[in-house]
């Protein structure tokens, strides 16, 4: 039986020293088994984000020394601080993701066995999503309410003790959220204007959280001078990516912007730009034997 495949997104805080992303990207990598399929920084953001794929225990190896060289390269307290995306630690997200051979609950029992092991190295750690404790702190974005200071403030409080470490956190660290959960997309829209409240209205507009789609979380961003609308689609069944981008373009349109550029972070599926495709070309039909690269990658 052939063994189940497991991928992992860590985000974290780091996006503009390029040689200390590359040793952090390295650290993690370079477990055997363990295969890296991407790494996207950003230095407005102060953020990187990789995707891992393998086994079971190799991605379990490759995240705690991932975590190791996050503590060693990182300060959280420092220049890892900064940046305009909400972030709780050095080591900021850590999700699992089922693939092939895996279930959710694979997932969850790794995630739980991560977040053991790196609390080891200084982290509070919070469970999340499908490895969540309590129904109450499955949601990523309660968590880094308030980012890494209202965290702080909040460590002593019963429903937000850590899952695994000390309440006081380590200012140079930070927390670290590991989950399972399904694979999402992450996805921004850059609109023609520099005014973020534009932006953040249309996150307001969009989201499931405030009445939009259902499956879309999203926040209103200033990147290099330009309004960001910053989404994560959590179920592209859901809400796929030609909805949500037509449903930001309404948006934007009612408070007199555009949708100047999208940006993709990390990966998506193949699905989702063949659905992406038959949206926007016309082609309903458009079946992935006709993408030359898949054609070629079948028997006979």
């Amino acid at each position: 039986m052939a063994e189940a495949l497991f991928e992992t997104v860590p985000n974290f805080s780091e996006g503009r020293d390029i040689q200390k992303v590359e040793r952090i990207a390295r650290a993690a990598s370079s477990v055997p088994g363990v295969r890296a399929l991407g790494l996207h920084s950003d230095p407005d953001h102060n953020r990187s984000v990789l995707t891992l794929a393998g086994g079971e225990e190799p991605l379990l190896r490759a995240s705690v020394e991932l975590a190791r060289a996050c503590a060693s390269e990182i300060d959280l307290a420092g220049a890892g601080g900064s940046g305009v995306h909400p972030r709780v630690g050095s080591l900021d997200v850590l999700p699992f993701i089922p693939l092939e051979g895996a279930e959710m609950e694979d997932a969850v029992r790794l995630a739980r066995r991560a977040g053991g092991e790196i609390c080891a190295l200084g982290f509070a750690v919070y469970l999340y999503e499908a490895a969540a404790s309590a129904p109450e702190r499955r949601n990523l974005a309660d968590l880094r309410r308030g980012g890494y200071e209202g965290l702080a403030a909040r460590t002593r409080e019963p429903l937000w003790s850590p899952d695994y470490g000390a309440p006081d956190l380590d200012p140079r660290l930070g927390a670290v959220a590991v989950g399972a959960r399904p694979f999402l997309v992450a996805f921004n829209a850059y609109l023609d204007t520099g005014e973020v409240e534009v932006a953040r209205a249309v996150a307001r507009e969009v989201r499931e959280r405030d009445g939009g789609l259902l499956s879309l979380k999203a926040l209103g961003l200033e990147v290099a001078g330009r309004a960001q609308v910053s989404m994560n689609l959590t179920d592209l069944e859901v809400t796929s990516l030609p909805a949500a981008t037509e449903r930001v373009r309404a948006a934007a349109a009612g408070h007199g912007a555009r949708v100047d550029s999208t940006e993709l972070v990390g990966l998506l599926p193949l699905e989702a730009v063949l659905e992406t495709a038959r949206y926007y070309l016309g082609l309903p039909e458009l079946r992935p034997e006709q993408v030359l690269e898949y054609r070629l990658r079948l028997p006979g």
